[in-house]
């Protein structure tokens, strides 16, 4: 299986959707998982609750999405999910064969 990590937008983006597991190791701990999910959940309650926020957010096992709602809520986050991205793409550089990163249009 694979990460599959979608930015909305770019300049600013809007928000990310993330799906799937890597199963980079079925009988133990996953790390790339817990890495993603990590920083996933970081930037979700970074959103909420420190920049104060209410943007759509769905999170379900192995699928988190979060979009802000408008371009200046994505002007106020920027920093933030271009941290996330930069992170996110870091991991990916590690880990090709299980975790993509896409970019979409709002």
């Amino acid at each position: 299986m694979m990460i599959k990590v979608e930015f909305f937008g770019n300049e600013p983006v809007y928000g990310f959707h993330i799906t799937g597991h890597s199963d980079i190791n079925p009988e133990g701990p996953e790390i790339l998982c817990a890495a993603v999910s990590s920083a996933a959940y970081m930037t979700a309650n970074t959103v909420t609750d420190v920049i104060h926020l209410e943007p759509e957010l769905k999170v379900a096992d192995g699928d988190m999405m979060l979009k802000v709602k408008t371009e200046q809520e994505a002007i106020r986050c920027r920093d933030l999910f271009d941290g996330l991205k930069l992170h996110l793409s870091a991991i990916a550089q590690d880990y090709p064969k299980y975790l993509i990163i896409t970019n979409s249009e709002v």
